[in-house]
């Protein structure tokens, strides 16, 4: 019924109360005309032309064109980069700005531009300080301590083990002691 309707000439009237035809016909021209709007066909497709400024493939981490638009896409020598971190939930005072994208921490902002936390930048650049091997350990500083005497068996002058107080004069004494 719908092809009936889509060859009459009500389809096509802006105004379907002068239109010359019956009641369903114009119905289902209203029908067809209120739908029409949003019919696939008229569906805008999302332009694939240029990304905005701020965006940079995933592939070769290079701004101006969509992965699928890489021009590395089919190079069988073309090693992928690895995913970089993005930067949000990290406010823009506690980074500065670098260049290189392969420096050690670096996160990507939403600008586009490459980024590593200060507190970060100034660790890599102080680095891990080993000590040399073969050194002395030093004895730490609880061993150092001594032991509070209320906490050493007065028969074997060690640290009690299952303390145990005796009834008759109320010192402590290891249980196997």
């Amino acid at each position: 019924s719908n092809a009936c309707v889509k060859c009459l000439p009500v389809k096509q009237t802006d105004n379907l109360s002068e239109a010359n035809a019956s009641k369903e016909d114009k119905i289902k021209a209203m029908m067809i005309q209120s739908c029409h709007e949003y019919d696939p066909i008229n569906y805008m497709t999302k332009p694939w032309d240029t990304p905005p400024p701020s965006y940079r493939c995933f592939r070769c981490r290079k701004p101006g064109h969509y992965i699928k638009n890489c021009p590395t896409n089919g190079d069988k020598n073309f090693k992928p980069v690895s995913r970089i971190k993005k930067s949000t939930g990290i406010l823009r005072s506690f980074m500065t700005e670098v260049k290189d994208p392969n420096t050690k921490g670096a996160m990507l902002t939403n600008n586009g531009t490459y980024v590593i936390p200060i507190i970060n930048a100034e660790a890599y650049a102080r680095g891990k300080k080993e000590k040399p091997p073969f050194l002395p350990v030093e004895p730490s500083s609880s061993s150092e301590d001594p032991v509070p005497a209320e906490l050493l068996c007065l028969i074997c002058k060690e640290i009690m083990t299952d303390a145990a107080v005796i009834p008759c004069c109320g010192n402590s004494y290891c249980d196997e002691c």
